[in-house]
């Protein structure tokens, strides 16, 4: 899956997963929440 530059420091973080909802990508983080990101 592409991800934008911007999230993608988000991606390699441990315990993140990247999704797509509504056209949109979100990156959630359970472990680290302030990690969460939306882009779209």
């Amino acid at each position: 899956m592409k991800v934008r530059n911007s999230i993608r420091r988000l991606k390699a973080k441990d315990g993140s997963i990247v999704v797509r909802r509504r056209g949109r990508t979100f990156v959630i983080n359970k472990k680290h929440p302030r990690w969460n990101t939306r882009l779209g």
